[in-house]
């Protein structure tokens, strides 16, 4: 593959895309005093037209994205999304309203967030949802301030949130800047909650349990009834990271495993694709002893159509301007019903199927430090080919050879030079298959050439990169040269 040069090198003196007339007024120099205008840039690319749209299109092409191949970044679900709901959401009434507009004249859109709301209180069998939050870590965020909320108002300030080493790295964080104190509960041999160690951490002076289910090694928490006995015994919550629902939709509750709070990735279980950092929703679910701690403003139903109500004086206030993402959840509702509740269904036994047939045809080619059965996701570990000094890094960087995008690499932290590797339930037996094949071949290789793995990639625009170097001395500005 032929490198694509910097639009800089591109650059000759002299070189325009467009020209403008001669301004045909009077120069008034006085008028533009004071104003921020900005000066020429020096060594700005000079350029024409032509070479502007083939040089963007070029790139553009050789951008890896879900519309051209697989995507398996576990505990991201990062699957295609249909069209149809880019197409919904792009409606008038719904790309061209003012989040500003009286009630009045947006009853539909209102009538769009409190549907959803009741479709996810029926998914999860959770009492109440808040759709402000705009990603799953901001949903994590709200949910941490909702509890602190509710505990403080019961006179039981607490200090210490419980999370598992299985779960999301934003946990901690979301915790910490809520003002909690972290402590880590440890996995058994199964990859889950060890009961005991949990019993011996939770004091009354523990406000919550934060965990995620199924966890990141793709474990469902089979003890979750359990813990949850634990956490209620001794006055704590539980807070669920639902950001791999689609592991569970339509198949199991978390509201009827005793969970207090959740959040769901609607970027990633409802579509709207995510990479690139956005947009998203992380719409947050409470039982009903939270519910009058909810953002505001709220959506209720009065005697004259959908009214938004501010009159919540436990409320933790507003985490999000106006509602939130809407135009994702517009995607999100228009994914539900089309889905139905037997799509929904399928959804969930589809991405385990998909998970399960890629651990049990690389089990024993990669290691696998959990052998217990995976739902969404799966965990391997480069221990067999570290023998022949070949790091899962070298293994993902082969990966890109073979025109497939790399796992999730080197997390969760329990598992030493992890692979992790989410299918999704959109990819058919044949992409599947040609995903296996690759990371087959590319231990063959380790074993075999492992210099061909160590030295990848070789058929990328550029070769391996020093990303120490780079993380530590970006370049962020081209300082041009002769």
């Amino acid at each position: 593959m032929s490198r694509e040069p910097l639009i800089f090198e591109r650059s000759a003196p002299g070189k325009r895309a467009f020209n403008l007339p001669a301004i045909d007024v009077p120069e008034n120099p006085a008028a533009l005093a004071g104003l921020p205008l900005r000066e020429e840039i020096a060594g700005f690319p000079q350029v024409s037209e032509i070479e502007v749209v083939r040089h963007f299109t070029r790139l553009s092409q050789s951008n890896f994205c879900i519309d051209t191949n697989f995507y398996p970044l576990g505990s991201c679900t990062m699957k295609y999304n249909p069209k149809i709901n880019e197409k919904i959401a792009a409606l008038a009434g719904f790309l061209g309203s003012h989040p500003l507009a009286p009630a009045g004249l947006v009853q539909g859109n209102l009538e769009v967030l409190k549907t959803l709301e009741d479709l996810l209180v029926e998914i999860t069998g959770m009492d109440a949802f808040t759709l402000q939050p705009a990603a799953g870590a901001h949903g994590e965020l709200t949910g941490m301030m909702l509890i602190r909320a509710c505990l403080s108002d019961r006179g039981q300030p607490r200090r210490v949130v419980l999370i598992p080493d299985s779960a999301h790295g934003t946990n901690p964080s979301s915790a910490h800047l809520c003002g909690f104190r972290v402590q880590e509960t440890r996995s058994n041999e199964r990859g889950t909650i060890d009961l005991a160690g949990l019993e011996s951490q939770m004091t009354e002076d523990v406000a919550a349990l934060m965990i995620t289910n199924p966890n990141t090694l793709g474990v469902f928490e089979s003890d979750i009834l359990g813990a949850v006995e634990i956490v209620h015994a001794k006055g704590g919550l539980v807070y669920m990271d639902g950001a791999n629902m689609n592991a569970l939709i339509g198949k199991i509750r978390p509201g009827d495993m005793g969970i207090d709070v959740m959040h769901l990735n609607l970027h990633k279980t409802f579509s709207t694709p995510h990479g690139g950092g956005g947009p998203g929703a992380g719409p947050v679910g409470v039982k009903s002893g939270l519910i009058p701690y909810l953002p505001v403003p709220v959506v209720r139903k009065t005697a004259g159509g959908l009214a938004l109500d501010y009159d919540r004086p436990k409320s933790i206030g507003r985490v999000r301007s106006f509602h939130g993402n809407f135009l994702v959840l517009v995607k999100a509702l228009a994914y539900i019903l089309t889905h139905g509740a037997a799509g929904l269904r399928e959804i969930a036994e589809t991405a385990v199927l998909n998970a399960n047939y890629i651990r049990k045809s690389l089990e024993g080619i990669y290691h696998l430090k959990y052998p217990a059965p995976s739902l969404h996701e799966c965990v391997f570990s480069d221990k067999y080919q570290k023998e022949r000094g070949v790091q899962n890094v070298d293994i993902a960087k082969r990966l890109i050879d073979y025109g497939l995008h790399p796992p999730t690499m080197s997390f969760p932290l329990i598992v030493p030079g992890a692979l992790m590797i989410e299918p999704t339930e959109t990819e058919g037996k044949a992409d599947l298959d040609e995903f296996i094949q690759a990371m087959t071949a590319i231990a063959r290789e380790a074993a075999e050439t492992p210099d061909i793995v160590r030295s990848a990639p070789h058929n990328s625009y550029v070769r391996r990169l020093d990303e120490t170097a780079a993380a530590r001395n970006p370049v962020l500005r081209w300082e041009g040269r002769e």
